[in-house]
């Protein structure tokens, strides 16, 4: 899967994991910050999001999307991913809107971005095709 969802409450972690996962696997990242999506209706920040990476891989790169992503309505817009759940209690859930996911495919419950950017490349990194 190359397209992968980085998500959990501020604070935890997931820019970070972001920036050391992008470079091990040259791809390009989205982060909801840096769009200026307004907060005002999730689900559609979520589908164009979603949007964004499926173009990237649509063009054969890996694309990361990280953000908070907080309901299983958000994540269904989002789209098919590899998803990457930050749960590293480093905030809290202040509107209790948060509702975690049930099976992500990695789940990170320490802040160390350069050991679990290791991991996530040897499970997500291209596989050569044998002729």
């Amino acid at each position: 899967m190359k397209k992968i969802l980085i998500m959990g409450l501020p604070g935890n972690g997931k820019t970070f994991l972001a920036a050391a996962l992008a470079p091990l696997l040259d791809a390009v990242c989205f982060n909801i910050d840096d769009l200026n999506f307004s907060s005002e209706n999730q689900i559609e920040q979520a589908r164009r999001m979603g949007l964004l990476c499926d173009h990237i891989i649509d063009d054969g790169h890996y694309a990361i999307a990280d953000f908070v992503c907080p309901t299983p309505e958000t994540r269904k817009a989002f789209g098919e991913a590899f998803i990457i759940y930050m749960d590293t209690n480093e905030s809290e859930d202040t509107e209790n809107s948060f509702k975690a996911p049930l099976s992500p495919d990695y789940h990170i419950t320490t802040q160390d971005a350069e050991f679990h950017a290791k991991i996530l490349y040897e499970i997500l990194k291209p596989h050569k095709e044998i002729d």
